[in-house]
Parts: structure tokens; sequence; C-alpha cells
């Protein structure tokens, strides 16, 4: 087993420590900000994710895996050192990696001899060399390792990854990080840096295309008639599609899609090649968006001005407590923009946050959000709300008006009621 050091204790970095630590290499996870090291060393874990709790306390208790604030006792000992600093999206679509560039000055001189550092955070095309660059050590070998962790079931895809893709120009390097995965099966793709950082690119901006263009079959269906559930299963039995990522919904967001398809789209444009066809899919997203208020605005009589207007779940998927360009906060938005009043409800989100409208009254409750609300609309797809039925609701609405943008709701059942009902594609 290897000692390995883990920079940066977000979603990817934690899930990675915890989970090697798991498959028994000792791990230390090194953070600036000590009050979250000093959190994590109690196993108070800051995120919500399915099972990382469990595997960070099983990591503490059998002494494989530790925090650090301080740099130099993470990286001192450590044969593999992985990089898992954000890499946040600036106005402009390109990606900002100044905290890349700064962990590795942090670091830089105080790396083992001979050590690998691998790169793990989400990187543009050609980071690789660039990290090689700022290290200005040649006795250190860089690796491209991306990540393909969703939020909300993180632990089971690193421990039960699709793949596992190294990038490395150095095929002894490569082989070392390899043998950190030994305990797990999956296809294993060594590469070089350039491709590996190309296909996680690749990766997200093809399921981003998948998502936008079943809305807009959706949309189509609504038109003709067609139910998008039928539909779904026809073309998903087919082997040259699938049925993964082919879910209609209010519109596609986290702290990854729209990030990475921006800056993929961007690269493309320094590299001499317009991405229309992304452009296309970005665009399409943004008017699902719409169309979902349009729903809303129909439902309610054609103006929002003064109505009041229910919304079950504000985070970008369920299972988690992201907030990060959630689809629920791009229909808040243009709603308040059209004077509606917003009440809303969340199972990991009992208070404002950073990106909820300070307008917005959370309530601790589905139910109670619904007080004299003219319409509910449930945007994420909680478990919590699929057990909530019409005669729970409708004493509690001043109009009885639903928009299941997650198709999660029997629309019979609710039109029974006496509800307006109206989902995607349906």
């Amino acid at each position: 087993m290897s000692k390995i050091a883990i920079v940066g204790t977000g979603y990817v970095g934690l899930t990675a420590g915890a989970c090697f630590a798991h498959l028994g290499h000792q791990v230390i996870c090194y953070d600036i900000d000590k009050e979250k090291i000093d959190k994590l060393s109690n196993g108070q874990i800051p995120i919500v994710e399915k099972d990382l709790e469990t595997l960070v306390k099983e990591g503490l208790e059998e002494n494989k895996l530790s925090f650090t604030s301080i740099p130099e006792e993470a990286v001192s000992e450590c044969e593999v050192i992985f990089l898992c600093v954000p890499t946040p999206q600036r106005s402009d679509g390109t990606t900002d990696i100044s905290m890349v560039d700064s962990a590795v000055s942090s670091i830089a001189q105080i790396l083992p001899e001979n050590s690998i550092l691998v790169n793990k955070s989400t990187v543009p095309v050609g980071s690789a060399q660039k990290v090689i660059e700022g290290l200005n050590r040649p006795d250190i070998e860089v690796v491209s390792n991306p990540e393909f962790l969703r939020e909300g079931t993180a632990v089971d895809d690193f421990l039960k990854p699709e793949r596992i893709i190294i990038g490395s120009e150095n095929p002894d390097a490569a082989q070392i990080v390899a043998e950190l995965y030994e305990k797990i099966e999956a296809p294993l793709l060594i590469t070089d840096p350039i491709s590996a950082e190309t296909i996680k690119y690749t990766a997200n901006a093809f399921l981003v295309t998948k998502l936008s263009f079943i809305n807009s079959i959706a949309a189509v269906c609504e038109g003709v008639g067609a139910d998008i559930t039928d539909v779904l299963k026809g073309i998903g039995s087919d082997s040259r599609i699938g049925e993964k990522y082919m879910s209609p919904g209010p519109g596609w967001g986290g702290s990854c899609f729209p990030k990475d398809t921006k800056s993929l789209i961007h690269m493309a444009g320094q590299a001499g090649y317009n991405f229309r066809f992304l452009d296309t899919a970005v665009a399409v997203n943004e008017e699902q968006f719409d169309r979902v208020v349009q729903k809303i605005r129909t439902a309610v009589g054609g103006e929002l001005e003064g109505k009041i207007v229910t919304v079950w779940g504000l985070t970008f998927k369920a299972g988690t407590d992201d907030l990060r360009d959630s689809p629920s906060l791009a229909v808040i938005k243009r709603l308040h923009e059209e004077g509606a009043t917003v009440t809303a409800h969340d199972p990991t989100v009992g208070q404002h946050k950073e990106g909820i409208p300070e307008q917005v009254t959370i309530s601790k409750e589905p139910l109670e959000a619904c007080e004299n609300a003219n319409a509910v609309v449930l945007l994420t797809d909680w478990k919590e709300y699929e057990t909530i039925g019409p005669d729970d609701v409708m004493d509690r609405l001043a109009d009885l008006n639903l928009i299941d943008t997650r198709n999660v709701f029997n629309p019979k059942e609710w039109e029974d009621k006496g509800f307006t009902y109206q989902g995607i594609g349906r």
C-alpha cells in the first residue's frame, strides 16, 4: 500500500481520500481551511454525500486517514500527491486555474524527490505541461487522472467506476498510479496527459447534449401529443442509444456540466474550431428554464405578477446539498423577475445559502411551503416528494396547479382531484 497526499478536501478530494483509505492506503488530506480540517479530523463532513461520512470515520478509526492544514505534514513523506482543488468558471467562460497554480507553488519545493503529482482537478487541456513548468522539478512526474464522480453517488462512482483514465508521458509513473486502484475492477486506459484531459471534457459535453436533446424531444412530444415516457422506452432499448441520461427535466446544471461545457467551447475556439453543436446544447438548456416558467405562467392565468409559487427542490439534483448552477435557482430567478413570490422547500436546505434570492421564503416542510400558493412546482426529484398526494396539499393551496418537471407523479391521480397537471413531454 502507498502513502498518498490529497491537496484539497472538496467533493473530489474528500471522496478520493476516504476511498483510497478504504482501499488500504495511508492517506493524509491537506486543505488551507483550518476550521474545515478540524471538523474533518473529528469525522464531521461539510457536504451531503451518501456513505462518505461512514468512510471518513472508518479511515480515522483505522488510522488510514488523517487531515492537516500544514502542507509539509501532508506531502513530505508521500509517494503520490493528488491535486483536487477547485477550478471555477470565470465570467468569460474560461476556467480559473489560479487555485491549481497556488497549490503547486505551495508544495513545489517540499515534495519528496521522485514523487508523482497527479492532477485530479478538472483543468483545461494542456494543464499538465503548465503544472510541470510551475513545479520546475525535473525529478517530479506529473500525471493526469480525471475524476468521473457524480454528486450523490460519488463513493460508488469511485469504488465501482466504469473506467479509470491515466495520462502520463512516463509509463512507470502511470503504472504506479494505476496500482493505487488495483483493488478496483474497471477498464483501465493509459494515455497521454492531453488526451486524458480531453476525455473528461468530452464525456461531460456529450452528456449535456443528450440531456438537451431529450428535453427538445419532450417539447416535440407536448406539441404532437406523444408521451415522452413511452418514447424513451422505445429509443432507450436501442443499444446504440441506451437509457442513461435520457430523462427530461427542468434543465441541466450543477458544479460540472455548465462549467466544463463552456470551457470546452472556449478551448475549441482557441484551437480554431467553432463548436456550434455544443453552443446549441447550451442555448437549448437556457430555453428549457424559460419553458418551465411558461408552464407556470400558463397555470396561474398568464401573469406571474402577484402570484405565489411553491418550489419543491432547490439543489441541482437529489442526494446532494449543492446549489451551484441549479436549474431550480435559474427558474426562481425568472419567477422573481416577473413579480412572483416564491416559497420553497428542500430536504438539505434549511436556511438561505449563497445563490438563493433573499426574497425566497424557505419552509421546513414541503406542505408548509404550499400555504396559499397559486401553483406547486417540483424541480428536484427528492424521494421525500414522491409520497405526497393531492389530498395532502389541496386544502393548503389557493389554486390547484401542479407543474411536475421531473415526471414524478401520476397525472391521472392529481387530475382526478381537480388539479391542472403539467409534466415534461407528457
